[in-house]
């Protein structure tokens, strides 16, 4: 008998991941793949919008991450995207470049999604950049969350994280320093300040759930 993910998943659509020079999407890749997803590597905005999600991914600095999206044309194609409800994933800079602003790279706008801007961690006796595993706590009941709950750990490794404004998208808070917003959601958007794809089985859940939600709520959208 196939399991739930089985019956409602399937994906025939590929996942497209972009590279923008932004760290190694290896690991990103090998995820989906282990959840029998077609995978596609996309180096310039595509044509068409035969894709069951567009992923985000990314490690860096704030404003080396726009100039890169910005380089090879990929901002009006993720802006068509999203502003049509298509599933997107966003994985830390891919995360934090859906926001208006950063004060890690001055004058660089991001891609501007959500009001707010990406702060770094303030000063205190913790170390900055935030590595490694660290607990989430559930602020928003999501279809996003299934198999997850408040004290279930995921993988950090960041020195920024955005502020927030609107509250109602923030599904998950992790508190290093202070608190913050470790993952938002809005229709068929999902982003995570920590790497789900080196979290272990939570991530692989997490991954498992988006790909169901992509599935059943994926508007029919292609050109």
């Amino acid at each position: 008998m196939q399991n739930r993910f089985e019956q409602k998943t399937q994906p025939v659509l590929p996942i497209g991941i972009i590279d923008y020079g932004m760290g190694n999407l290896q690991s990103v890749e090998k995820a989906f793949e282990s959840l029998s997803c077609k995978v596609e590597r996309l180096f310039y905005p595509p044509n068409h919008y035969n894709f069951l999600a567009i992923v985000l991914p990314g490690v860096g600095a704030f404003g080396d991450g726009i100039r890169g999206l910005e380089a090879k044309g990929f901002l009006p194609f993720l802006k068509r995207w999203i502003s049509k409800d298509l599933p997107f994933l966003g994985i830390c800079l891919g995360y934090q470049l859906l926001f208006e602003e950063s004060l890690e790279s001055k004058g660089a706008k991001g891609i501007g999604i959500f009001k707010g801007k990406v702060v770094r961690f303030p000063e205190s006796k913790e170390k900055v950049p935030h590595i490694g595993w660290n607990s989430v706590e559930v602020l928003e009941k999501s279809e996003y969350l299934e198999g997850i709950s408040s004290g279930d750990y995921f993988y950090f490794v960041h020195s920024y994280y955005p502020e927030v404004v609107q509250k109602e998208i923030i599904l998950l808070q992790t508190t290093y320093v202070v608190p913050f917003a470790s993952a938002i959601a809005r229709g068929n958007l999902l982003a995570t300040q920590f790497h789900p794809e080196k979290s272990h089985k939570k991530g692989i859940q997490l991954l498992k759930n988006f790909l169901i939600h992509s599935t059943i709520h994926r508007p029919l959208v292609t050109i």
